[in-house]
């Protein structure tokens, strides 16, 4: 396959096209004996490829996988302070796979993971369109912090909105707020809602696009069907990059 490097490796399931560009910018790439550069071509057939010295893997059928990530485990392959991370959550999957995106050590729901590195980009990209849906369970003035949440937020000196704010189970100055966003900045939710003077006790991610959590229970995968990786594709605004 003639294609950009970072493509390639996603391809082969080394990393998303995110994480392989990185790896080319830190020189572990090489072809034919050559570092390669961000954004040079190469054919994975004619090509000698390495990573870190080491060959690339055969290319992998696709794998798409839900997991219902608890508290407590962090969004990451490998950890060097020997934190619990996602992959211990998915080691009886059968495939080599890994997190589309982040969801904090607190944050619980759902993290898709999949090896198909191009799929990963296209969902978390912003530009994609898709959206992300979390229940935030909050403590403050409820309904005033949910009216400032439906209007452009400034975090982290970057402007960010919410595309819906729900309230629901609202009890005095505790309530369950269904929040819609597309960006996925880091702790981004946390942080809207903490600019609006709500406090988060705890924050759930129960849908991505039109696929949903569910009746998941915390800690354990599925395969994503046919059907639902379709649905996800064709709900990127940039579908005809995947």
């Amino acid at each position: 396959m003639q294609g950009r490097i970072q493509k390639i490796l996603s391809a082969h399931g080394v990393a998303s096209r995110r994480a392989a560009e990185n790896m080319i910018r830190d020189g572990r790439v090489t072809v034919n004996g050559v570092t390669a550069l961000p954004g040079c071509s190469a054919d994975d057939v004619r090509d000698l490829i390495l990573v870190d010295g080491k060959p690339l893997p055969k290319a992998e059928e696709p794998v798409y996988l839900m997991l219902n990530k608890p508290a407590g485990y962090i969004t990451t392959t490998s950890d060097d302070h020997g934190r619990q991370t996602v992959m211990h959550l998915v080691s009886d999957a059968g495939a080599s796979v890994y997190p589309v995106g982040r969801l904090d050590m607190d944050t619980e729901g759902m993290l898709l993971m999949t090896n198909d590195g191009q799929f990963a980009n296209s969902v978390i990209h912003p530009s994609s369109g898709i959206t992300k849906i979390y229940e935030a369970r909050v403590r403050g003035s409820i309904e005033a912090g949910a009216e400032m949440l439906r209007k452009p937020v400034e975090v982290d000196s970057h402007v960010v909105h919410a595309v819906s704010v729900k309230i629901k189970n609202k009890a005095g100055k505790s309530a369950v707020l269904v929040i819609e966003i597309v960006e996925g900045r880091n702790r981004q939710v946390r942080k809207m809602c903490a600019v609006c003077g709500l406090n988060v006790d705890s924050l759930k991610r129960v849908a991505i696009g039109s696929v949903e959590l569910a009746s998941l229970p915390p800690g354990k995968w599925r395969r994503l069907s046919a059907e639902e990786v379709t649905r996800l594709k064709k709900s990127c605004v940039n579908d005809d990059k995947l």
